[in-house]
């Protein structure tokens, strides 16, 4: 018999769409009960990831736009150890 995995309510939380993104995202780290420590780091990469990725105007780029360079800019510009990236991507930027 093969194992039934059933989502728990916390894996299946929507934010308040009409919320800011950092708001949905410490919204959801909350019901989620990640650490105090896990939210601040999550934003702060979050932040890093969009300030690298707007325009020289001063434009937030659409999400469709950014590319794959931020974990590159990281490794190559910045010259951050190898667990830093690790952490980068583990938040979901590639």
């Amino acid at each position: 018999m093969a194992l039934q995995v059933i989502p728990t309510k916390a894996a299946l939380v929507l934010a308040n769409p009409k919320a800011k993104l950092l708001d949905q995202v410490r919204e959801v780290l909350r019901v989620k009960h990640h650490s105090l420590r896990t939210e601040e780091t999550y934003v702060d990469w979050i932040r890093r990831f969009l300030k690298f990725h707007r325009d020289q105007a001063g434009k937030w780029l659409h999400p469709r736009d950014l590319g794959t360079s931020f974990l590159t800019h990281l490794a190559t510009v910045e010259h951050v150890a190898a667990g830093t990236q690790n952490q980068a991507l583990r938040v979901g930027f590639s």
